[in-house]
């Protein structure tokens, strides 16, 4: 339930994900002060962590050196997605968008909920924070909202209406129009992974058994998919303000929008589907491993 406290944290961000307008170019590595400063500011605050913890508890306690490297890897992933080019790009080319909406939700959400980033960051503050956290987490009403938002179901659902809604094109193409809508856009699309992957990888589908997760993540895969697919067989440009610019980069505004359904129907698809073979396989392998004599006693890993 603490991840509430690092999903504040880490999507601080995604708020200045508001791209000014579809037809601004900003300079490259568009290092809005705030955005950067937030995206800093929980990277040092998580090593501030890190160092304490594994000064007073030895390397690899606490926070294990895997987590720490899931960390690194997603919150880099976090920042090319927000302040690199890839970011400015993104303004331009609908492709280019598609491949920062899939950073932030299938590659960098995954690996921050992996990292359980609230452990480190929670040794950063002093003796008096980390009670007000405690005392935060352990409360009843914010404890009965988090274990219905972490029911794997529910997850997904959530999940799944924030791709679909905003990929409505009225609402798509207010967001680019839009700079708050715009970052509201990008806050549901990284808050509701988060929620996704925290469910499926430390929720309620881990205590069930891995094939619950391997089953939302199988049906992630497919809507998004559909999605994707409805995007990218389309005959005309369903997202005018988007595609405008394809021409400076040597496409259609058509095939421009073609390539970013394209990008969420399959690279995006074959995420979800190796991370549902994943969690099948250690499924079979554990149900194996439990009727096994003596298997009963076996722990999942943490």
């Amino acid at each position: 339930m603490s991840i509430l406290l690092a999903c504040f944290i880490l999507l601080v961000p995604t708020g200045a994900l508001a791209h000014g307008g579809a037809h601004h170019l900003p300079s490259p590595w568009a290092l809005e002060t705030w955005v950067a400063a937030a995206l800093f500011a929980s990277a040092a605050l998580y090593l501030t962590g890190i160092v304490r913890l594994w000064r007073k508890a030895g390397i690899g306690r606490g926070v294990r050196s895997w987590q720490f490297c899931c960390f690194l890897i997603g919150w880099t992933l976090l920042a090319v997605a927000l302040v690199s080019p890839v970011h400015a790009l993104g303004e331009r080319l609908f492709t280019a968008h598609m491949i920062e909406h899939e950073i932030l939700m299938a590659v960098s959400a995954p690996l921050l909920v992996m990292a359980r980033p609230i452990a480190g960051m929670l040794w950063a503050l002093p003796p008096g924070g980390r009670r007000i956290a405690g005392t935060i987490e352990r409360n009843r009403i914010i404890a009965r909202i988090w274990s219905f938002l972490i029911d794997p179901a529910v997850a997904t659902l959530i999940h799944g209406i924030a791709i679909w809604i905003w990929h409505v094109p009225i609402l798509f193409n207010a967001a680019l129009a839009n700079p708050v809508v715009h970052g509201l856009q990008h806050i549901s699309f990284f808050a509701t992974a988060i929620l996704f992957w925290w469910a499926l990888l430390r929720g309620r589908a881990r205590v069930r058994g891995y094939g619950v997760a391997a089953f939302y993540l199988f049906l992630t895969a497919l809507h998004s998919g559909f999605l994707g697919i409805l995007i990218s067989l389309t005959k005309t440009p369903t997202y005018p303000g988007q595609t405008a610019a394809a021409p400076e980069w040597g496409l259609s505004p058509l095939e421009d929008q073609q390539l970013a359904g394209l990008i969420m129907w399959i690279p995006a698809g074959v995420v979800y589907a190796a991370a549902s073979l994943v969690m099948m396989g250690i499924w079979i392998h554990r149900s194996s491993t439990l009727s096994a004599p003596g298997g009963a006693h076996a722990s999942l890993p943490r």
